[in-house]
């Protein structure tokens, strides 16, 4: 299987073109934007834009270096992936964003990756991710 890079913006619409099901809201589009966003950043090596899309909890807990390194050492994939797609959005009852992607880390692992998002005066932002491995196709 050989597979493409795409640009954000070229993944972006690839993405919405997937889920015409949800004639996706603003929201929707914004929380799923700031996930691949951030994805963006960790490829191009720009952990100070990818810092900027972290919630407060995680800026408190990390500093700049300290996210870098928990990045790196803690989620390869993530840090370094080779493909990305978002494959399931979901809302809770408190406005919390949960979004699924699954990615293939530049290692050739693959992950499914579920970000919770939360919504800050600034906009969506990443407050935590949980990875597992996922062994089907992408």
């Amino acid at each position: 299987m050989r597979l493409v890079r795409l640009g954000p913006l070229v993944l972006l619409a690839l993405v919405v073109a997937a889920h015409p099901g949800a004639a996706q809201d603003d929201d929707t589009k914004a929380a799923e934007s700031v996930v691949l966003r951030q994805l963006q950043a960790f490829r191009d090596d720009d952990y100070d834009l990818a810092y900027t899309f972290a919630a407060t909890v995680i800026r408190q807990a990390f500093d700049r270096a300290a996210f870098e390194r928990m990045v790196r050492t803690g989620y390869p994939e993530i840090a370094r992936s080779a493909y990305a797609v978002v494959s399931k959005h979901e809302t809770t009852v408190d406005d919390r964003r949960y979004v699924t992607v699954r990615i293939i880390g530049a290692n050739g692992a693959r992950i499914a990756a579920t970000y919770e998002l939360v919504r800050e005066e600034t906009g969506w932002r990443v407050s935590g991710v949980v990875t597992r491995p996922d062994g089907e196709a992408a």
